[in-house]
């Protein structure tokens, strides 16, 4: 994102950026716009930079017995230098429902598994790709994955996809309806789903868990008789604060992709000091003085 034309609150219109690959001019409003849920201008304009469409791609899935050994394989890798274009990690019980909602046998489930990882390598040489996975796999199996399913063709790589894209919409499907998005740093994944499954005996409710392994983004799917939603909800509130204190514990954040609105707020005293909270609080009120934009979102004025 390198430029955007916004219009404000006032009814002034603005550039927070410039049209240039390279801009360290003055506050990045530019990221302070692309942050801030529509609570404090409109984006009407978009400037990107855009990077071409890789020519090949190659895709692994790699099961593994125990989370913790799945989250030092993902650390091994990025360590090693490798910067996949897609590292995933799903859980066995997501997994489980998504594959007996499609009736997909594709993937082979026992119970000696607690985790799948799902690798991607992209770019435009061939070869050095095929030499990047084989190196990835090597490092996989050094931390004790069982047989790598490797997606000969097309069709293939599209059966993986299906299992991990219609994750979301087949575990709310089955009642997971209340959904999370947490992130903590990438070693520190199997520790977090750990938690979250006993603060699910704690708390009585269920938690599959899947997301993007290579960024430490866990979606956190919660199923609790009764419970539809988490907003207002008084039995899903001290259940969701110490979800959070878990998280903020590990070092990690209560959204990496979703944002805070209504149903996040009142955490947000978890990851923020007073201070903090006091110069956003003052930012909103400095460009929205009559808190006329999406009022109520993220903070209460």
């Amino acid at each position: 994102m390198l430029n955007l034309e916004v219009v404000l609150p006032t009814g002034d219109i603005i550039w927070t950026g410039a049209n240039v690959l390279k801009n360290s001019t003055g506050y990045n409003l530019t990221q302070l716009m692309v942050g801030s849920e529509g609570t404090l201008g409109i984006v009407t304009k978009i400037v990107l930079k855009l990077i071409p469409h890789p020519k090949y791609d190659l895709l692994i899935l790699a099961p593994f017995p125990s989370l913790e050994k799945a989250g030092e394989a993902v650390s091994a890798v990025f360590r090693a230098g490798y910067t996949p274009s897609v590292l995933e990690l799903i859980e066995i019980d997501a997994l489980q429902i998504v594959s007996a909602h499609l009736n997909d046998n594709s993937i082979t489930i026992d119970d000696n598994t607690e985790a799948h990882l799902l690798v991607e390598v992209d770019g435009n040489n061939m070869d050095v790709l095929m030499q990047d996975m084989e190196a990835i796999a090597g490092l996989l199996s050094s931390y004790g994955c069982g047989e790598i399913y490797f997606a000969d063709d097309a069709q293939q790589k599209e059966k993986l996809w299906r299992l991990r894209r219609r994750v979301a919409e087949v575990v709310k499907l089955e009642g997971y309806t209340i959904e999370e998005d947490t992130v903590v740093p990438r070693a520190t994944l199997p520790a977090l789903i750990r938690g979250v499954k006993k603060l699910g005996e704690e708390y009585n409710f269920k938690a599959v868990c899947y997301g993007h392994a290579g960024d430490g983004n866990l979606h956190i799917r919660i199923k609790k008789e009764g419970s539809l939603y988490s907003l207002n909800n008084p039995e899903m509130v001290p259940a969701l604060r110490a979800m959070f204190q878990l998280v903020h514990s590990l070092g990690g954040t209560i959204s990496g992709e979703h944002g805070i609105g209504l149903l996040q707020k009142e955490y947000l005293d978890i990851v923020f000091t007073d201070t903090n909270l006091h110069l956003m609080k003052g930012i909103k009120k400095l460009f929205d003085p009559n808190n006329i934009l999406n009022s109520g979102k993220i903070f209460d004025l």
